[in-house]
């Protein structure tokens, strides 16, 4: 029993450390989501001043959408910027976005400088709508099918290999299915 006592400490240390050490095994962006495979939740955010159209969820449907959180004041937003941009004008993917607690000034003079890739813009002022859809942090990207349910979630900036190697993919994948 005396023996136990002394090895209890040393057992406790070694089941923390190997706990510590499997947790750099993950990826800290590998964050799942419940909403795979489930319609996008019920929504609807008015437009940013001066644009045509807000975004809802009855918007998601019919084409295969790729929906952007972003904010101007979000420095990894402006690093996948072009990388959305090119998805928009170059792969030709329907891109929606949900500016995320955003000044609608410093929204739309974000996109002046930085160039629209969005067909539509919905604004989240008060970020109840991005916490709907598990939002952490932005920037966060979904790609929904023409049926308007999740299949993709990425949490970061979007970088040419996961555009390569995940969306891309999918999003052919999706077209081809209905």
């Amino acid at each position: 029993m005396r023996r136990l006592i002394y090895l209890l400490p040393l057992l406790l240390f070694v089941g923390v450390g190997v706990a510590f050490l499997r947790g750099f095994d993950r990826d800290p962006r590998d964050i799942p989501s419940a909403l795979i495979d489930k319609p996008a939740p019920d929504f609807s955010l008015p437009p940013l001043p001066g644009y045509k159209e807000g975004l809802s969820n009855a918007t998601l449907k019919g084409d295969v959408t790729l929906v952007n959180v972003f904010a101007s004041w979000c420095i990894p937003c402006k690093a996948e910027h072009p990388i959305i941009t090119r998805l928009a004008r170059e792969q030709g993917v329907t891109v929606r976005g949900i500016n995320h607690k955003d000044k609608a000034e410093d929204a739309i003079a974000w996109l002046k400088r930085n160039g629209d890739p969005y067909a539509s813009i919905g604004v989240d002022l008060d970020g109840r709508v991005s916490i709907d859809w598990g939002v952490y942090g932005v920037p966060e990207t979904f790609l929904l099918d023409r049926q308007g349910r999740i299949r993709f979630k990425h949490v970061g900036p979007l970088t040419p290999q996961v555009v390569d190697e995940q969306i891309l993919p999918m999003v052919k994948h999706l077209r081809s299915a209905s």
